[in-house]
Order: structure tokens, then sequence, then C-alpha cells
């Protein structure tokens, strides 16, 4: 085969890898996130080796109403958010523990964490993720978002850019066009 056919065939069959890349929209390592269901902008860190993505939180209470699981509690963000949110619990997550973080007592390699489902707005995108609660307030973000909810925003990160995505300013609002 010669050189000018091999070429040929190699960008025939990129052609779909890119076509797809064109599709995406590239983040920085750090963006401005909107959770429009709280009238709140976060810093997050977009973070591609976490699967889900975290939210700072205190105070978090399972409890049953009309018979389905809710979840209540503070957000841990700065002392201006003294309200209780409550919304239905999504499912229970279980985040893999770090090394440091392990108790051979306990013989759990794992934290269960309440999930719930949030409305986030990034750049001009606006998607419904699923977001795990813990207290994040040792942490410079109080946001984290892992590849599940990167991959629906369609999101390719640059970890040497921040803040690429501007101001949150969604003009999606919904998740009919994905």
């Amino acid at each position: 085969m010669s050189t000018k056919t091999r070429l040929l065939l190699l960008c025939f069959l990129s052609a779909p890898f890119w076509a797809q890349a064109d599709e995406k929209t590239i983040y920085g390592l750090n963006e401005h996130v909107a959770l429009p269901d709280f009238g709140l902008e976060v810093p997050a860190k977009l973070d591609t080796g976490a699967q889900t993505a975290s939210l700072s939180a205190r105070d978090i209470e399972r409890f049953k109403r009309n018979g389905k699981n809710w979840v209540r509690f503070y957000l841990a963000i700065d002392e201006a958010h003294d309200r209780p949110i409550e919304l239905p619990l999504q499912r229970i997550s279980k985040i893999k523990r770090r090394a440091g973080d392990f108790d051979p007592e306990e013989e759990k390699t794992y934290t269960p964490r309440p999930v719930v489902e949030l409305n986030l707005c990034m750049g001009k995108a606006k998607r419904s993720i699923e977001v795990n609660l813990t207290d994040r307030s040792a942490f410079q973000y109080p946001l984290l978002i892992g590849s599940e909810a990167l991959a629906r925003f369609g999101a390719l990160v640059d970890p040497g850019l921040k803040y690429a995505a501007g101001k949150p300013g969604c003009i999606i609002e919904s998740d009919a066009d994905e």
C-alpha cells in the first residue's frame, strides 16, 4: 500500500472522531457554574478522574415524605445558606475511600452518599445531573463535576484553561435537544 493511500485511509478512519469532537465544548479545569434551583453561582472543579459530581452540603438527613425517600440538607458554601433544602433522594452512591481515609476496623472501602438531581448551568448549556452530597468545605471548590456529568455536557476539558466558558448564560432551557 502506498504512503498516499495509507494517509487517505487514516484520514477516512479518523473522520468520525473529528466530527464528534467538533460537537463538544471545551471547558477549563475550573468553571463558573450556576445552580438555578437555588439562585446561586459557584466555582467548580472539573475532574475527569471522578465519576460523579459532588456538592458541598452539611447536616444531611434522609427522611420519608408520602412514602418516598427524601433528603434535607444545608449548602456548605458559606454562612449565608441557613435555609434547609429538601429534595427527592435519587439513590445512595458508594464513593471509594482514599487510602488515607480507610479505617480497617470499619472494613468498608466506600462511603455512602445521598444523591439528588439538580439543574446546572455551565457556559451556555443547562443540564439536569445527579449530584452526591458531602461536606466539601475543606476543599477550594464547593462543586466537583465528574465524568458522568461532563459527558452530559458534551465537555472536553483542557486542564491548561480556567473559566473558559465564562459566566453561566444558559440559553438551553431543557435537555430536549441533547
